[in-house]
């Protein structure tokens, strides 16, 4: 069931709170408030917010420099623009620095849908996960998103958070809580565990329900951190259920699988089947249809899970 607020709007509602509990906390835009939900943050607070126009670069040095005096500043553009297009000011200005900013991107793999391939965020993750110091959050739901936020607020270092923009699948009931680095267990199982991400959460457990039917009993976590991966839940998973599949909205390459995989060839050996985009860039499309041309969607981690049970032997 998707949720009736949409993830943006739930962001930029819970940046207004945290902000008037936290003056440090200034918001910049590169010409895309109003498409990042902080529209009404920058009416509420005029003189905390700034929009540097489409020179993304640019601000993530302001923002560098922000934080060097002392501020709190989360920068706001589409994942690709708020990564590739200003790696080179993150690795430097933020990361190297060890300065302490939030780089929200916007938009990630097929939620770019009509912009097509050149706003299709299918690298972002990946190519940020090779920073030193930076971590990874992509919420699954607006209740995860509200839940975590205060903590990455709280946290001493950069962050990057892969935020859809549009209705989520509500996964998450009000009582929830998020908990750092920790992946979260939505579903029981014994035969494989299923490791998924953002917009394949659901479809993950729309595949155990269909390896149930068949007798498979997978086990189902979201991994809402690439980095830190929560190491524990892997291990784990490889030791008591014997094999695993990961799913997620990017590539294949140096994203939650790769991730996966690097903790289990140093702790854990256990067949692993990776469902994501396979080196290909992104397309124009509805979300919907370009997640099953991409194979994404439930039928696919299904699949790959039977592969995986299947060489357990």
């Amino acid at each position: 069931m998707l949720e009736s607020i949409e993830m943006r709007k739930a962001y930029g509602d819970t940046m207004i709170e945290l902000a008037a509990k936290n003056p440090k906390i200034v918001s910049l835009q590169a010409d895309l408030t109003g498409a990042n939900g902080m529209k009404e943050f920058h009416a509420k607070y005029p003189d905390r917010s700034f929009n540097v126009g489409i020179a993304e670069a640019n601000m993530v040095g302001v923002a560098a420099g922000m934080a060097a005096c002392g501020m709190l500043p989360f920068v706001h553009s589409f994942g690709t623009f708020s990564t590739r297009r200003c790696y080179d000011q993150i690795t430097i200005s933020v990361c190297y620095a060890g300065l302490n900013v939030k780089i929200i991107g916007s938009d990630p793999g097929v939620g770019a849908e009509l912009n097509g391939g050149t706003h299709m965020a299918l690298e972002d993750a990946g190519i940020m996960r090779n920073l030193p110091g930076m971590v990874i959050f992509e919420p699954v739901d607006s209740t995860q998103l509200k839940s975590a936020l205060p903590q990455i607020v709280d946290h001493p270092g950069p962050v990057y958070i892969r935020l859809f923009r549009k209705n989520a699948e509500k996964i998450f009931g009000d009582g929830y809580v998020f908990h750092w680095g920790k992946a979260d267990l939505l579903h029981e199982g014994s035969d494989v565990a299923i490791l998924a991400s953002g917009v394949c959460v659901k479809e993950a457990l729309d595949a155990a329900d269909l390896l149930k039917s068949e007798g498979i009993s997978a086990r189902v976590l979201n991994v809402s951190m690439m980095k830190p991966i929560d190491k524990e839940a892997v291990i784990s998973a490889a030791k008591e259920c014997g094999a695993l599949v990961t799913a997620e909205n990017h590539s294949i390459i140096n994203g939650l699988g790769s991730a996966v995989a690097e903790v289990l060839a140093e702790n854990a050996p256990a067949p692993l089947e990776r469902v994501g985009v396979r080196d290909h860039f992104g397309q124009v499309g509805r979300a919907r249809d370009l997640m099953e041309t991409f194979g994404i969607v439930a039928k696919d981690i299904a699949a790959a899970a039977r592969k995986a049970v299947a060489r357990k032997a």
